[in-house]
């Protein structure tokens, strides 16, 4: 019976070591390959739920014909000192002037880089050592005429925008229980059910400055909490001499990075919303759709040619389009 068992134990890892074989193999597949990876997930915007409001604002912008100024995004740092125990790297993203730059074109803001102006810098300088054209050589080995440099003609900002991630607070709250039953009798079945829910919060301010003047104009600062919840089930048991011990268990922690993104985006709302003179959330109720325009859930951006009947803000909030497995336009092509 011993023997049986153990031919029985052999097939098993047998079978689960060729299964393994068939994911991943030392000899490159026709493709060039080792392996195909998993996942088709389609891109999709990143929306918060302020998105919509930022949205909103641009609509009433271009409804009643405001002017509104130029926004240059300076350094939103990260001032926590949280970082990851294995030396990883930072809990909380660095990538929160990025996010402000998005919140601000969703509202239809203009910007001005100045965040990384290292290529415009590097241009400027070749440019006024004579060294740039924005012509083809006319022949080869002839020079083409240079790049001239014309005073005024790079925009200058409005406002700027500064501050920082200042709070990371881990368990500002948590509650758990974990229970067990079972027969007395050790070689009958038991079994535990067990979870914990626990909450943290992420801080931010912002100030809103002047660029001519340096006069702060506006200061924000918020918070906002993050849930996390694990539960598990377990096990136990003697069954015809053979050992059972099953678990499971799941787990979900809100997404710390989207809520930076939340509380950088309701920042924005209230800054672009003073800036707009808008009267609060009830403008939205008469602003225009913004059907086909180049502000949406993505952000905004300036047209090269007249297409926005079929490129637009909307076509790009569309998971399916451009996907070689979603969209038939392009798998028509191949």
């Amino acid at each position: 019976m011993e023997t049986k068992h153990t031919f029985r134990a052999l097939g098993v890892l047998s079978a689960a070591a060729i299964a393994l074989s068939a994911c991943a193999t030392p000899v490159a597949g026709p493709g060039g390959n080792y392996s195909n990876p998993i996942g088709s997930a389609p891109v999709t915007s990143n929306p918060t739920p302020y998105s919509t409001a930022l949205v909103c604002m641009a609509g009433y912008a271009r409804t009643a014909n405001i002017t509104a100024p130029r926004i240059a995004i300076g350094r939103i740092a990260d001032y926590t000192g949280k970082a990851e125990s294995d030396g990883s790297g930072r809990k909380i993203t660095q990538g929160a002037s990025l996010m402000a730059m998005s919140a601000f074109a969703k509202a239809g803001m203009p910007l001005v880089e100045r965040f990384d102006t290292s290529v415009s810098e590097l241009e400027l300088k070749y440019a006024n050592n004579k060294l740039i054209s924005d012509q083809p050589n006319p022949a080869p080995n002839m020079p083409a005429e240079y790049r001239r440099i014309l005073a005024g003609q790079v925009p200058g900002s409005d406002f700027y925008v500064a501050g920082g991630l200042t709070e990371l607070n881990f368990n500002i709250r948590s509650s758990g229980f974990d229970v067990g039953a079972g027969d007395p009798d050790p070689r009958d079945l038991k079994g535990n059910i067990r979870g914990r829910l626990f909450v943290m919060n992420i801080g931010l301010d912002l100030r809103l400055i002047n660029t001519r003047t340096l006069e702060v104009v506006d200061v924000i600062s918020y918070q906002k909490q993050v849930i996390g919840r694990e539960v598990g089930v377990g096990m136990f048991d003697f069954l015809g001499g053979n050992v059972f011990d099953v678990s499971a268990g799941t787990g979900a922690l809100e997404p710390m990075q989207l809520a930076v993104r939340s509380l950088v985006e309701r920042a924005v709302v209230e800054m672009t919303a003073n800036l707009y003179g808008m009267p609060g959330p009830q403008a939205c109720l008469s602003s225009d759709p913004l059907a086909g325009t180049t502000v949406g859930l993505t952000g905004a951006y300036v047209p090269a040619y007249n297409n926005l009947g079929t490129n637009n803000a909307q076509t790009r909030e569309d998971p399916n389009r451009w996907n070689v497995s979603r969209d038939s336009d392009v798998r028509g092509r191949y």
